[in-house]
């Protein structure tokens, strides 16, 4: 089983490899190391909520794309990542979480 972080990480590996973009080249464009986007997209990094708005931002799409998971994997390991950012995010980055949450679910 994909330990959470993985999950994360493939995401952003399989965004990136769909514009055809390097890690050095999409790294550059965010303002950050090769090595820590590599372990990001390995899920051996945890990135911060910032860290998602630059890759939204780079990547060019809504900050959801980065959750969309739903063709990748099943409905048992999506709440198991949902769960597993609830217990992780500070506190108001938890209730903005939610809030985004809410409007997709509107």
């Amino acid at each position: 089983m994909v330990k959470r972080r993985e999950f994360f990480g493939e995401r952003i590996k399989s965004l990136r490899d769909a514009k055809g973009w390097t890690q050095e080249y999409l790294a550059e464009k965010m303002g950050i190391s090769t090595q820590y986007l590599s372990g990001i997209e390995r899920g051996k990094e945890n990135p911060t909520f910032d860290m998602l708005m630059k890759f939204s931002d780079a990547l060019k799409v809504e900050m959801w794309e980065l959750f969309d998971f739903g063709h990748e994997k099943g409905p048992k390991e999506l709440k198991e990542m949902l769960k597993w950012f609830a217990s992780e995010l500070p506190e108001e980055e938890l209730k903005l979480a939610v809030k985004l949450l809410r409007a997709l679910t509107r």
